[in-house]
C-alpha cells in the first residue's frame, strides 16, 4: 500500500517499515520522507512498526492546488493513521514543519490513539516575531524565502537555505556537499506551490493555542545553535506550555539534526519510546 488516498482525494505516498508498535514520523520543509531513513531503519530494527509520507504536495505524493492549512494537514495525518492502523497506540514524531502537524492532530482530532509525542526541531508554537513572542523570525525575513524561491529556486535551496540548515560555515561542514545536493534535488521534487504555501503555514500559524492539547508524554528535542528555527521561539516555550514534556537541547546543534546529530537523535528517541 504505497499510497494513501485522503479525504479529498489527494494520494499521500507511505513508506511503512517493520512491525510493532507504530511510530508516525512527519518530515520537515521542503523535504520528504526520505529524510527520516536512519532512524526508520532503527526503530524498524528495534521491533517497532515505522512510518513515514510525504507530506502532500512534496515527493512522491499528489500536488494539488490547495490544503497546504494545518487544518488540513492535520487531516492528512488522520488519514494515513486510520488507513495504516496505525491509529492506536501510535507515537508520533514531528520534525521541524511536521510538528506543527503533530501539535495541530493533538488539538483537532483529540491526540486519537497517540500515546507519545515528539517535536524534533520543531516550529511549535510560533514562529513569527510579534510582541508578544519576541524571540521569532521577523515578518521580513519570512517574506524574504518565498521571494527567493520564486527568483531561483535552486541556487536558494542549495547556495542559502541547506547551508544555513545543515550548519555549513567557511569553517564548519558538518554534512558533506553531497548532502546538500541530495536535499536540494529533494526540495525540488516539491511543486512550487505547496512550497510557497508550507512556507507561509508554519511561518504564521500560532501553535499555542494547541499546546494543551498534549496530554502524551512528549519529548523535546532542539539545537541551540539552530538558526533555521530559534530555539527561544521554538522548543523552550513549547517545554513550558507541553505538560509532561522532556526537554533535550543538543549543544551547538543547527536544524537538521537528522544529518548532522542521526546518531543521537536516532538513540535518544529509542531511549523515549521504549519506556
Amino acid at each position: 500500500m504505497p499510497y494513501v488516498k485522503t479525504r479529498d482525494g489527494t494520494d499521500i505516498y507511505v513508506k511503512d517499515w517493520g512491525s510493532g508498535r507504530p511510530v508516525v514520523l512527519l518530515h520537515g520543509w521542503p523535504l520528504s520522507a526520505d529524510s527520516w531513513d536512519p532512524q526508520m531503519m532503527a526503530l524498524a530494527d528495534a521491533g517497532f512498526r515505522a512510518i513515514a509520507y510525504d507530506r502532500r504536495g512534496f515527493g512522491r505524493s499528489g500536488q494539488p492546488w490547495n490544503g497546504y492549512d494545518y487544518d488540513t494537514l492535520a487531516d492528512d495525518l488522520a488519514d494515513v493513521m486510520a488507513a495504516t492502523g496505525a491509529d492506536t497506540d501510535a507515537a508520533v514524531i514531528g520534525f521541524s514543519m511536521g510538528g506543527g502537524e503533530v501539535a495541530r492532530y493533538m488539538s483537532r482530532h483529540d491526540g486519537k490513539g497517540v500515546i507519545a509525542a515528539g517535536l524534533v526541531a520543531s516550529v511549535v508554537p510560533y514562529m513569527l516575531k510579534t510582541e508578544d513572542n519576541p524571540y521569532g523570525t521577523p515578518e521580513d525575513a519570512l517574506a524574504g524565502i518565498g521571494a527567493n524561491i520564486q527568483k531561483d529556486r535552486a541556487h536558494f535551496f542549495r547556495d542559502t537555505f541547506f547551508k544555513q540548515f545543515f550548519g555549513v560555515g567557511v569553517i564548519s561542514h558538518p554534512v558533506s556537499d553531497d548532502v546538500l545536493d541530495w536535499a536540494t534535488a529533494t526540495a525540488i521534487q516539491a511543486g512550487l506551490k505547496p512550497t510557497l504555501a508550507c512556507a507561509q503555514a508554519f511561518g504564521h500559524t500560532d501553535f499555542r493555542p494547541d499546546l494543551a492539547a498534549f496530554r502524551v508524554p512528549t519529548l523535546i528535542i532542539h539545537g541551540t545553535s539552530d538558526q533555521t528555527v530559534p530555539i527561544d521561539a521554538a522548543a523552550r516555550p513549547a517545554s513550558v506550555g507541553i505538560a509532561n514534556s522532556q526537554l533535550v537541547e543538543y549543544d551547538g546543534a543547527p536544524h537538521g539534526l537528522f544529518a548532522t546529530h542521526g546518531d543521537r537523535l536516532t538513540a535518544d528517541l529509542l531511549t523515549f519510546l521504549g519506556r
